[in-house]
């Protein structure tokens, strides 16, 4: 989906005054008035910080562009769609808001200084923080729907019931966001810790019962699995890898917060563990762009340039249709 790289100045007696990319603390001025700062408190921590907005560079040199090209893809079959469509569009563009927001964290990490400009911002964080996880958990239950329980996913393929989800995802994602823009509120950053462990849960366990219900279902008397469900079995397979890799830092990391300094946990912890979590906002779009068999609106000489790995694999498997749903 950068967390609370710097929000609000502590009182006398606190810790240094600021805190990493997305913490949730307002900012309130103490006796000293100090001038606002990036990296007050974390002047001599900052590879962490740095890191993360390494990360969030490239989200805006690959993660932007291939956002924009999903959306275009998905308006581009709206005529074919696939039942989990509308959650991939609202993912690709909160994913592209994300990215364009970067430039302005650098223009006020570097020229700025301005309070109000990171309170702006700080709404681009609580959206990145809620609706990724959230997002890509109603891509997982919508396939966990259509493998395990056939039947009632033939019931449940009006769109009105993803529209009706994606709205509850947006209210809860501006809720979430709102709240972290005006601060304040006591032990608000828990909130996150218990989203991103419930979603990643979730969505491990629902993956995981995926990838077993694909397995088992070989076609009788035959060793190999159906094209259409081996392709939805590497698909699946694939997402459960970006899922560890993109989640598991924070869940691993944040729950233990206590067992690190405070310096330590804000100045290097929180930015390298949002790091892993902002980076979705490229790979998961590059990861949709590699299944598909053409991609539309790009040459296929540039395509075959970019993709030599995911074409090879490709290679190796009967060609099929989208993917089931």
């Amino acid at each position: 989906m950068a967390e609370n790289m710097f929000s609000s100045t502590l009182n006398s007696t606190s810790l240094p005054t600021q805190l990493p990319l997305n913490t949730t603390t307002d900012f309130t001025p103490n006796a000293t008035a100090k001038p606002f700062s990036v990296f007050d408190g974390c002047e001599l921590l900052v590879e962490g910080i740095l890191f993360d907005l390494a990360i969030q560079s490239f989200n805006v040199i690959v993660g932007i562009p291939a956002n924009l090209l999903v959306i275009a893809i998905l308006i581009h079959n709206r005529k074919e769609p696939s039942t989990s469509d509308i959650f991939l569009g609202c993912l690709a563009f909160m994913d592209a808001y994300f990215g364009t927001m970067v430039p302005l964290i650098f223009l006020n990490l570097y020229h700025w200084h301005s309070k109000e400009v990171w309170s702006a911002l700080k709404f681009s964080y609580g959206v990145k923080d809620t609706s990724g996880p959230l997002f890509l958990s109603c891509i997982c239950l919508d396939r966990f729907v259509a493998v395990v329980f056939p039947v009632a996913f033939g019931q449940l393929k009006d769109i009105k019931y993803r529209l009706g989800l994606s709205a509850l995802v947006f209210s809860l994602t501006f809720a979430y966001a709102s709240a972290k823009t005006v601060g304040g509120l006591p032990n608000f950053e828990k909130v996150f810790t218990g989203e991103i462990l419930a979603t990643f849960t979730w969505m491990v366990v629902c993956n995981g019962t995926i990838l077993w219900a694909l397995k088992k279902s070989r076609g009788t008397g035959k060793d190999e699995m159906h094209p259409m469900k081996k392709k939805a079995f590497k698909l699946v397979l694939s997402i459960l890898g970006i899922i560890v890799c993109n989640y598991l830092p924070p869940v691993a990391l944040f729950p233990f917060e206590d067992y690190y300094t405070p310096d330590v946990f804000r100045c290097y912890v929180q930015p390298v563990g949002f790091a892993f979590l902002n980076i979705s906002s490229s790979i998961q779009p590059l990861v949709y762009l590699s299944r598909l068999e053409k991609v539309p609106f790009l040459p296929e000489a540039c395509v075959k340039r970019c993709c030599t790995c995911v074409k090879a694999e490709k290679n190796k498997t009967p060609p099929a249709q989208n993917p089931p749903t």
